[in-house]
């Protein structure tokens, strides 16, 4: 089973993911994690990546759509879940090509719905947990790499809504419950 957690940077799609690859053997795909690898890797693609991901832009579709390629070529378990990608109209039809490339198919795309103000709430409180615990935030983990996130996302990934609405495999959830709520939620989409 493939699926993709379509939702705006913070709305939980990493935590709803890291427990599908728990209970359902799933593969999770998320770019944010791939992109923070490269980032640390030190290789040219890696400082590209930093310089980009530091003033809370995004980074090319080229890149993004290598990093999951690669993925996409190794094993594939109980699935993927694609987790930020596809961000864009292009990245959707790129990833249609891969999958069918692949003999795979998009089985669901499961939109989190969650209010702004929450968003920036759950973002500085990641951060300051984070700091909190010893360790340091991450460099877009503040308000204002936030806000450039957020408007990003809703030029380019909020038509990815009507996009798979209309392929008939969207479903939309409350992505602001309790995390055990999320995940019941999924659950009955899924099966």
């Amino acid at each position: 089973m493939n699926i993709i957690l379509l939702g705006p940077p913070g709305a939980g799609k990493g935590t709803q993911a890291a427990m599908l690859v728990e209970e359902r053997d799933m593969i999770q795909l998320s770019t944010g994690d791939m992109l923070r690898e490269a980032k640390n890797s030190g290789t040219e693609m890696g400082k590209r990546v930093a310089e980009v991901m530091d003033s809370g832009g995004l980074v090319t579709d080229e890149i993004v759509i290598g990093l999951i390629r690669e993925k996409l070529e190794g094993d594939k378990k109980g699935g993927f879940i694609f987790d930020g990608f596809p961000r864009t109209l292009a990245q959707a039809d790129a990833l249609a090509a891969l999958l069918e490339e692949q003999g795979e198919t998009l089985d669901a795309v499961i939109e989190m719905q969650v209010d702004d103000d929450v968003l920036v709430e759950r973002i500085l409180g990641r951060a300051a947990e984070a700091v909190a615990a010893g360790g340091t935030a991450r460099a877009d983990d503040n308000e204002e790499s936030l806000k450039v996130r957020l408007m990003a996302y809703y030029k380019q990934t909020s038509p990815l809504i009507g996009y798979y609405h209309a392929k008939g495999q969207l479903v939309s959830i409350d992505g602001l419950g309790k995390i055990d709520e999320v995940k019941a939620s999924i659950a009955k989409v899924l099966g």
